[in-house]
């Protein structure tokens, strides 16, 4: 059959009652067609009762009657069944099909309509005809809306993350071989196009927001991907092309390197600051999103090498051959693949993408092959000129187009090619949750299917190398904010890859191997000797290969990391009369073309290599010297060299074991480093960490270490400050603790309070912060440590007033007798207690409410009624000297508090009590004894008591008898 219908129901659950659904399915050699379903669902993807109905047709075809074509069965009737027919069926839908029946009544009886002039009628019923088009159904309009929708959201409530996922549809569509792929990816870019924001990003004259460049980036790369199919008609791929010009024509269409005008010149005139810049800058075409799959739509699969190549694991060059030089393979006679990097790494990601494995993989070995054999030439011609480069300290050889960050993410591409034929599939793989919180992937060795000798090789090594050879590429820092950042922003993309490769002897080999290349690789590589002062800087990769390499290969891992140090582009200096300018303390940027916008990232990841590197060198001497000389050559913020002193610091003294004197002698040269780094500046060097303490440190590190240092006797001796450097310091430190105890009060009040302590009105405004974030954000624990030092400072009644509110924060239960929160209980009731009898009154309430274990509370009657209250002796207060009763408030509140805890805490003790507990009991009931006894009529309402625990346990008979042994 071509058509499918039938009624679904759908059950009813505790909101909704039971709904049933009539559907209909169109379906023509394997593929859906069309769907129509009554619940009205509008979305790109099947509704429940379309996908019931496909299954059940598919699990049990036998279960669904077959039918002929409706045209068959009508064939069969005389003139009297027709009309019962029509009839019948007009009466049982009259609503819906009484105006479309008298139409065509009237039309069938009108000689001349255009009905009468065809011959025969349609039949839904009867399937398509052989040249009809089939392709699976897609509600176009559904896409478009959602899209709109999706970009109309502008990035909020996930709608980035649905983009997406639509991404991965039109993928997923490919991977399948599914031709709406290319239809679906059409409406999606149209609605893209029709984004009002790029028409107002244009006129502002501003970039596009992040988000929004990731997913036009996405879209540019899927079509790549799709013009690059190796089976597509031309008629298709012209169509293609005829769109793709059509939108990049638009005057809003997005450029590839994330720029709307404003672009600055070509690099390689930027270095030649020639005055002929417009020209040069006009000259440059435009480049937009749809370029390269404009220019995809040049290539073909046709080369009958790369035929060749894709087609066979085994296709080598006979071996009489293998002499002397050949473009086509290298001298083991396994194949190469010369072509335009990207351009050949978008095929194998087109390969992947159109469902092609295998020959994704086959053409990937065959452009590492050329890989391996371009990087064997190019140390060859270095070996040559290596004389001549390391003289002149310099190069002007670098690739202008780099592989990291290329907007066809060519590395990525070929590891992920790779790394997907060596994934271990677990088998309840599919059920991610959807917090996306899945687990990392586990990899195997395959072995690579090679037609040459050489067999010890897997995918896996191949994609550690590759990743290692695109990531050490020795590249120029493209121009443009939004290139800039994409650059380093793939190469940490790329390093979380290879952190999910678990690091076996196969893989520690390879890395070496690479690693070795990569430091004699001149040039060409970027961490050789000599690199142009506009490379990209190695900081982040050479802090991966730190890491990896340490444990296997020391010396090599401290070559390569002390290598990647250097940051050439900051090698000029300033103009020399700037030096005492405080703004010199961040980095000193030379006026120069073009500019580098994530100067400050790169800076900060060179400080976090420089830090990894000291931690690792802790207790040997020798590396950590060369570790501080590194620093100090290549280092030229002082707020990161500081950051360094006290990161070395933190390092040097743990709080488990003894402290590290070298590491220690570190950290003071780069404290003293940051002093003579400015010159005279010294005291403006920390003024300006003081004021800028937030991008450098949490709240805690700001206040307990950089403070605390800088307010230290040790910092005015060796900066021999005067008086007025040594209050602007202490102004600007009291100024960070207060900033620190606002935004962290739990961590920084307490040190805030300190570094106040000789300023009246910093020292009140920081205790100000903690009486206001005493009710929210602080612990019992951390206002009982702030009230001690209050008291301690000489603040008794500010001490009573934390201490009252730390209360307020506390529970203790009956059975928490050994708390340790027990103590500062006891120390807030001697304080209130020692201050007098208002503020004993005060506490009182609050204890009760808090305090729920008795004999606490009882500790607490027996001091208060020891002695009088008010020894503290406040200035202008009188007390009577006179010990203060438990019939009277206070301490009346008190001691019933603690009677009905008694009484409370023994029936709880008593419903789950065992023999060997019985004596520790009935001590606890003579304790019990002596605060009943404080009360008047104490012994009576003892008496009731025991006898009511008589008659309640008298169960218990061995327990009882005990009770009235003790206690009559």
């Amino acid at each position: 059959g071509f058509h499918l219908s039938g009624t679904v129901t759908e059950p009813a659950t505790a909101t909704e009652p039971e709904m049933t659904y009539k559907v209909a399915i169109s379906f023509d050699r394997c593929k859906i067609t069309s769907v129509t379903c009554g619940c009205g669902n509008k979305d790109i993807f099947y509704c429940a009762h379309v996908v019931a109905l496909s299954l059940y047709r598919i699990r049990k075809p036998d279960q669904v009657k077959l039918r002929l074509p409706i045209s068959e069965t009508l064939f069969q009737m005389n003139r009297d069944q027709l009309q019962k027919f029509v009839q019948y069926l007009i009466t049982a839908h009259h609503t819906e099909v009484l105006p479309t029946a008298q139409k065509l009544a009237d039309e069938i009886l009108s000689s001349n309509s255009e009905i009468n002039q065809v011959h025969g009628a349609p039949d839904p019923t009867a399937g398509a005809s052989i040249d009809d088009e089939n392709c699976w159904h897609l509600d176009e309009e559904q896409v478009r809306e959602q899209v709109k929708l999706f970009l109309s959201q502008g990035g909020y409530y996930g709608s980035g993350k649905q983009l997406n996922s639509m991404f991965a549809k039109v993928r997923e569509m490919l991977r399948m071989r599914d031709s709406n792929g290319a239809r679906m990816l059409t409406l999606i870019t149209e609605q893209f196009m029709a984004d009002p924001r790029l028409s107002l990003w244009r006129q502002q004259g501003t970039g596009i927001t992040e988000k929004c460049r990731q997913l036009w980036d996405e879209l540019g790369a899927l079509w790549v991907c799709v013009v690059l199919n190796p089976h597509c008609k031309l008629e298709e791929k012209s169509c293609w092309l005829r769109q793709l010009r059509k939108w990049g024509e638009m005057d809003v269409c997005p450029l590839e390197d994330g720029n709307y005008g404003n672009e600055l010149p070509n690099i390689t005139n930027a270095l030649t600051q020639s005055s002929g810049h417009s020209q040069d800058s006009l000259a440059r075409p435009r480049r937009t999103v749809f370029t390269r799959a404009i220019e995809g739509c040049d290539l073909h699969w046709q080369d009958s090498h790369l035929q060749r190549i894709i087609s066979s694991d085994f296709y080598v060059s006979p071996s009489y051959q293998r002499e002397g030089e050949s473009l086509l393979f290298n001298s083991q006679g396994q194949p190469l693949w010369l072509e335009h990097v990207p351009t050949a790494c978008a095929r194998v990601d087109a390969l992947r993408s159109h469902g092609y494995p295998r020959e994704a993989l086959r053409l990937t070995v065959a452009i590492i092959n050329t890989l391996r054999l371009q990087q064997q030439r190019q140390l060859e011609i270095y070996k040559h000129q290596k004389k001549e480069l390391l003289q002149r300290g310099a190069t002007t050889i670098t690739n202008l187009e780099g592989w990291v960050g290329h907007p066809l993410n060519p590395i990525g591409c070929l590891f992920l090619t790779l790394t997907e034929a060596c994934r271990l599939e677990e088998e309840n793989c599919l059920e991610i949750s959807d917090a996306g919180d899945s687990k990392p992937p586990v990899y195997q060795h395959v072995p690579v299917v090679t037609g040459s000798q050489d067999g010890d090789e897997s995918y896996l090594s191949l994609a550690l190398e590759v990743a290692l050879m695109g990531m050490g590429q020795q590249r120029v820092m493209p121009e443009g904010l939004y290139a800039q950042d994409k650059v380093c922003r793939n190469e940490e993309q790329i390093i979380a890859r290879l952190q999910d490769l678990e690091l076996d002897p196969m893989l520690v080999q390879t890395l070496r191997k690479q690693c070795i290349l990569l430091l004699e690789g001149g040039p060409f590589s970027g961490l050789g000797e000599v690199i142009h002062r506009e490379s990209v800087p190695m900081h982040t990769f050479a802090k991966y290969l730190f890491s990896a390499l340490l444990p296997h290969d020391a010396d090599l891992a401290y070559k390569l990391a002390l290598r990647a140090m250097r940051l050439p582009v900051l090698e000029t200096t300033a103009p020399s009369g700037d030096v005492t300018h405080p703004h010199h303390l961040v980095s000193v940027v030379p006026s120069r073309y073009p500019r580098w916008f994530t100067l400050g990232h790169l800076e900060s990841q060179q400080c976090e290599l420089a830090s990894t590197m000291l931690t690792a060198a802790k207790g040997d001497m020798l590396r950590l010297r060369t570790v501080l000389e590194a620093i100090q050559k290549n280092i030229h913020s002082s707020s990161l060299i500081f950051k360094l002193a006290q990161d070395a610091f933190k390092i040097a003294t743990p709080a488990d074991s003894n402290s590290d004197t070298t590491l220690l002698n570190v950290a003071l040269e780069l404290g003293l480093q940051v002093r003579d780094g400015a010159g005279d500046a010294g005291v403006r060097a920390l003024v300006s960490i003081l004021q800028s303490w937030y991008s450098l440190f949490t709240p805690t590190e700001a206040t307990s270490i950089v403070a605390a240092t800088v307010m230290s006797h040790n910092t005015i001796l060796r900066l021999s400050l005067d008086y007025p450097q040594r209050e602007e310091l202490a102004s600007c430190a009291r100024t960070l603790a207060l900033q620190c105890a606002m935004k962290d009060p739990q961590n920084c009040a307490l040190s805030a309070l300190t570094l106040c302590e000789k300023d009246h009105i910093a020292f009140e405004t920081a205790y100000q912060i903690v009486i206001d974030a005493a009710s929210t954000g602080m612990t019992y624990t951390q206002l009982f440590t702030i009230a001690r030092y209050m008291e301690h400072r000489g603040y008794p009644l500010r001490a009573f007033k934390l201490a009252s509110l730390a209360m307020t924060h506390l529970n203790l239960a009956y059975n928490q007798d050994t708390h340790p929160a027990i103590n500062d209980v006891l120390w807030a009731c001697a304080l209130s207690h020692s201050l007098g009898k208002n503020e004993l009154a005060a506490i009182i309430p609050l204890v009760v409410k808090s305090v729920h274990c008795a004999t606490v509370l009882s500790d607490i009657l027996r001091r208060c009624t020891m002695t009088a209250p008010g020894l503290a002796g406040i200035p202008g207060r009188r007390n009577s000297g006179k010990l203060m009763s438990t019939d009277k408030a206070p301490l009346r509140q008190l001691l019933d508090a603690t009677i009905s805890a008694y009484i409370n805490t023994t029936h709880s003790r008593l419903t789950h009590i065992s023999p060997r507990h019985y004596g520790e009991f009935i001590e606890f009931l003579s304790k019990a004894r002596e605060t009943f006894l404080l009360a008047q009529d104490g012994h009576i309402q003892f008496a009731q008591f025991i006898d009511n625990l008589k008659q309640i346990y008298k169960g218990k008979k061995k327990l009882m008898l005990l009770v009235r042994e003790r206690f009559g």
